[in-house]
């Protein structure tokens, strides 16, 4: 290796971020493993790089000793004296045996390894960057569909959305830009691995903090949200300021902020609803758009009501295959067993 060489180090450094001092720490331990590898693998040796040069030495180490049993290893106290009177036993001494090519040997390692520190280098800034991204919404282009397997490139790194993690019908083409959320980044052998989802009820989360100011702000919290993801989302939201209507900042005005939420979700209906301090409040917003009688809680340690409505709401209430109950108990955390006036007089 030459100084120019170390002068592409220098220049690394600068550019990637990447201790010029780290490299050669790392070259050196390489170069051990090619020389035991070319030259003699029971060797105890050592490899010095000049960082200004960029001249490489090899050393055998030989610990001094009365007999010697290995020459590999070993060195008589009689040569090393020879060498420099001040060695005793048990000294280590360092002798010179950098083979006549090791040279072309170490060129070609040195490149490995700094091209795979490199790499190193810049899927760590890669994972570093996508990590303080989880739960956000990132959004990129359909590369390619692999086996179900959305691929979303990301810019330097492609994303994957897994079958599970896709909208139900939904189609993606090659070229489409869409919006993910960030559902987990994996540290592997090969790079970061970005997971997606478009399921996710945190997806819809964010996506009202992103249309919707007051939200973002912190003037109108998020309470709690349940989806069945391509069909309903049901959303509960509360505002911490009394001349704000949190239901209507979410809606916006002729409906736009929630309307640009059911495009980017393809259609998905979504009910707004108010949060309360009262359960019994809480359960008959949650079950809009249905009208609620009355709510009755049954057993408070098992979070269980029983909630009462008109004949003519009852199916509107329980929704299709059940779905608007199940939304429901979902948002409120609680078990909720509707009934239509008519059942409970026949029980009564």
């Amino acid at each position: 290796m030459r100084a120019e060489f170390i002068q592409a180090l220098d220049e690394i450094e600068k550019q990637k971020g990447i201790s010029k001092d780290i490299l050669i720490n790392a070259i050196e331990a390489a170069l051990i493993t090619a020389y035991k590898r070319n030259f003699g693998s029971s060797s105890n040796v050592e490899v010095f790089i000049n960082n200004e040069t960029g001249d490489v030495k090899v050393y055998a180490k030989k610990v001094v000793v009365d007999e010697v049993e290995d020459d590999l290893l070993e060195i008589s106290l009689s040569k090393a004296k020879e060498m420099d009177s001040k060695y005793e036993l048990e000294d280590v001494v360092n002798i010179e045996v950098t083979p006549r090519n090791f040279g072309r040997i170490a060129a070609q390692t040195a490149k490995q390894v700094v091209v795979q520190r490199i790499r190193e280098a810049e899927r760590e800034i890669i994972y570093d960057y996508f990590i303080n991204r989880e739960t956000e919404i990132i959004t990129g282009t359909v590369q390619r569909v692999n086996k179900n397997n959305v691929m979303i490139n990301l810019g330097k790194i492609e994303g994957v959305l897994l079958p599970s993690e896709q909208i139900k019908n939904e189609v993606y083409k090659q070229g489409d830009r869409i919006k993910a959320y960030v559902l987990e980044v994996k540290k592997t052998t090969k790079g970061p691995q970005i997971l997606l989802s478009r399921t996710h009820p945190g997806f819809v989360r964010r996506l009202f903090e992103l249309e919707v100011p007051e939200i973002h702000d912190g003037i109108v919290d998020i309470y709690s949200i349940s989806r069945e993801a391509g069909s309903r989302t049901k959303i509960a939201v509360y505002s911490n300021d009394d001349s704000v209507d949190s239901v209507g900042a979410c809606v916006g005005h002729k409906g736009l902020r929630v309307k640009s939420i059911v495009d980017e979700l393809r259609g998905e209906k979504i009910d707004i609803i108010t949060w309360s301090k009262d359960i019994t409040e809480f359960i008959t917003n949650s079950l809009s758009p249905a009208k609620v009688v009355s709510v009755s809680i049954i057993d408070e340690n098992e979070r269980s009501a029983l909630v009462v409505v008109p004949d003519y709401q009852l199916s509107l209430a329980i929704g299709k295959e059940g779905q608007n109950a199940r939304l429901a108990a979902k948002l409120t955390g609680w078990k909720i067993d509707i009934k239509s006036e008519s059942q409970i007089n026949d029980i009564e």
